[in-house]
């Protein structure tokens, strides 16, 4: 950002005068201060499923995240009629659609499993856990166990022990999950979109290797 009642605009050691400000702008990238915005998007969007009074029940959730390699966290409204559902079970799950799948995960996240039985629209069937419900047209589902609650004041942060993975065989390469394959739906908050994914660009932990003297 530049303030221009400064008389000058440094960057490393180099500095410019105010009249120089095309300079700047056109040699060096500018910086924006946006506020306090969360921009860590695009995030995987799930279907978080769970029983409701007895019913199975489906929810848009797209802010996930990977606590280790074995926990995971989810960031829900405390709005979502699905929120109950984990409480009183402790189990939940979570299922990755593929971009086949849009209409129906973004119906999922227009409508109230208090107005209408979305798991209607799916094929359910359960695990080990046998109260968190899982959808069979999604490629990838992962069976939860509540460990804890965090309470924000409008958010519900769920963390949970993955107690079993399922996936469709049509996924996997040499018996490893293959995202390519997979297609999940990646949303971004910014433009409100779904979007989807890009191409392999590297190795990870190995193509820094080529800067290690």
């Amino acid at each position: 950002m530049i303030i221009v009642h400064l008389r000058l605009i440094c960057v490393g050691r180099q500095c410019f005068s105010v009249r120089d400000k095309r300079i700047f702008e056109s040699e060096n990238k500018m910086k924006i201060e946006l506020g306090a915005k969360n921009c860590l998007y695009p995030m995987p969007t799930t279907l978080v499923g769970a029983l409701v009074n007895g019913k199975p029940n489906y929810t848009t959730i797209a802010h996930v995240g990977i606590m280790d390699l074995e926990s995971v966290s989810l960031g829900m409204n405390k709005l979502h009629y699905t929120n109950v559902g984990i409480k009183v079970n402790k189990t939940f799950s979570i299922n990755l659609p593929s971009t086949k799948m849009v209409k129906e995960t973004d119906f999922c996240g227009l409508v109230s499993g208090k107005d209408k039985n979305k798991a209607d629209i799916f094929k359910t069937f359960y695990g080990k856990l046998k109260t968190a419900p899982m959808i069979e047209q999604c490629s990838i589902n992962m069976e939860c166990e509540l460990i804890k609650t965090v309470d924000f004041p409008n958010h519900d942060i769920f963390i949970g022990k993955i107690k079993a993975t399922h996936c469709d065989e049509t996924v996997l390469t040499e018996g490893e999950i293959d995202f390519e394959k997979v297609q999940p739906i990646l949303f971004v908050l910014n433009d409100r979109s779904y979007w989807t994914l890009g191409k392999r660009i590297a190795k990870a932990w190995n193509i820094g290797k080529e800067l290690i003297m």
